[in-house]
């Protein structure tokens, strides 16, 4: 009896931390999404724009600057939507095509250094408030935390693309 009701509690338990869980990320979400189109009404953006600025920032920091056409494919947008938004990014200064390859028809694309000036004007005052949060874990929770999001992150990656390929 006792191990039927200890696996009833944590089924309930499981149950309770999923919805929890996805109600956080849902406002996690909402909040940033909130940050962001601030960002942009502030720098004369367009809603792709500040996801297209974000891609190229991570891709940056991964090693591995995107192509225009990478950047389309990851946004869904057609070759001329593309091209349109990365010439309205490029003449804010928010992004810079840069030919680094031997192969001069090898366009990569690189967070513009006005652009960055903006980003971190900002968002700096945002830092102190998350490592705050983040000084509460210690480093194998912030571990787990780790593969947590990144797991949940592959997840919506995995649906994006399913819904992509189902057209």
């Amino acid at each position: 009896m006792e191990e039927t009701e200890t696996l009833a509690g944590e089924t309930a338990e499981r149950q309770r931390l999923r919805s929890r869980l996805v109600d956080l990320l849902n406002a996690y979400s909402s909040e940033a999404n909130h940050i962001g189109h601030a960002f942009a009404g502030r720098n004369n953006l367009h809603g792709p724009d500040l996801h297209a600025l974000l891609a190229v920032m991570h891709a940056e920091r991964a090693g591995a600057p995107l192509t225009p056409g990478r950047l389309g494919e990851a946004m869904g947008l057609s070759s001329g939507a593309t091209t349109a938004m990365i010439d309205r990014l490029e003449r804010g200064g928010h992004l810079r095509r840069a030919r680094e390859s031997t192969d001069r028809r090898v366009v990569h694309l690189r967070y513009g250094e006005s652009g960055m000036s903006l980003a971190m004007a900002f968002f700096t005052p945002l830092a102190p408030r998350t490592d705050a949060v983040m000084e509460k874990f210690d480093v194998a929770e912030l571990q787990v935390v780790e593969r947590f999001v990144q797991g949940m992150v592959d997840a919506l990656l995995d649906y994006r693309h399913e819904l992509r390929d189902r057209g």
